[in-house]
């Protein structure tokens, strides 16, 4: 549905976006992430046809954003990092106003009004003014304008920045919801906020795309080590150690902790691409001890998030 080829942006001699090339399919969620400065709103803002670039090509189905950008804009709904709203207006007011720019009759009007109503849960701030109300309920206010024509595409900048936990289950919640019916681009920072919401994160770094994929699929290509936990009783720790570590796939099994009650914790390095929780249950299930606990150590997306983006 969307395809980026070689797309730059360049301002005075810096390249805040640096020939980056990917595709999104119709239905998808994507997450852009990335540190500060990294590029994401600057892509962002050239995918929404706000910002031109300094050189590559954005095709949504069979237009280009240098020749039809209208027509790429229509397909497309908006909110900015911080949503550009009429302060001084009720909800009702301006969800109307922007609904007549679209150039919406009467009867279509209250019929999308009601229903980005029921969609956002702005229902009882309709007649409050925009003002008086909190960043997450004007982040919602925000959302119902971005998708008032129903667009086929939701670009969404840092969605829930600034927001309480309890407002960012929220704003996710309703991503989530608007996720089964369209196609999703967001950037963020809450890396648990990608993890949950997303089907796929472009991780970005220095204006270039280091990391493309599902979550799962980037958890399994990172290089550290996987590793399995495991807290046993009435074991014997030296026996059990020397049958872990001939265990096919374990690398390396090191004690974390151990007292006078045969109670131990062992941790095992597993060699790359190896998954040997079959074998280690067979192991112990060989000796008297008794198994408390075994788990599979997955890396967080934030562990992975710093490993792709640290400083060299």
């Amino acid at each position: 549905m969307i395809h980026v080829d070689q797309l730059s942006k360049h301002y005075d001699g810096f390249r805040a976006v640096d020939r980056i090339s990917f595709d999104i399919q119709k239905g998808e969620v994507v997450g852009l992430l990335g540190p500060n400065g990294a590029g994401k709103t600057t892509t962002l803002r050239m995918l929404t046809g706000y910002f031109p670039p300094t050189s590559g090509s954005i095709e949504v189905k069979d237009f280009s954003i240098a020749d039809n950008p209208l027509e790429i804009k229509q397909m497309m709904g908006y909110l900015p990092e911080s949503a550009p709203l009429y302060h001084g207006m009720l909800v009702h007011d301006y969800l109307d106003f922007v609904a007549r720019i679209r150039g919406m009759g009467a009867e279509a009007r209250m019929a999308r009004i009601r229903q980005l109503a029921d969609t956002c849960g702005i229902h009882d701030i309709m007649h409050k003014t925009i003002e008086e109300l909190s960043k997450g309920l004007k982040q919602r206010v925000g959302l119902a304008h971005a998708m008032m024509s129903d667009p086929e595409i939701l670009v969404l900048d840092e969605p829930t920045s600034g927001l309480d936990p309890n407002q960012i289950v929220e704003i996710r919640d309703i991503i989530r919801q608007i996720g089964r019916e369209k196609t999703v681009i967001l950037s963020t920072h809450i890396l648990s906020e990608a993890e949950a919401t997303c089907d796929r994160i472009i991780i970005i770094n220095k204006g270039q795309i280091i990391a493309d994929n599902d979550t799962e699929s980037l958890m399994q290509s990172s290089k550290q080590a996987q590793h399995i936990h495991i807290s046993l009783a009435q074991a014997d720790a030296g026996a059990l150690q020397q049958a872990l570590a001939a265990v096919e796939g374990v690398e390396r099994v090191d004690t974390v902790a151990a007292d006078n009650d045969a109670l131990v914790d062992f941790q095992l390095t597993c060699k790359d691409g190896c998954d040997p929780r079959a074998g280690v249950y067979a192991a112990i299930k060989q000796t008297d001890a008794v198994l408390l606990e075994l788990r599979q150590e997955v890396k967080s997306l934030e562990t992975i998030f710093r490993e792709l983006t640290r400083e060299r």
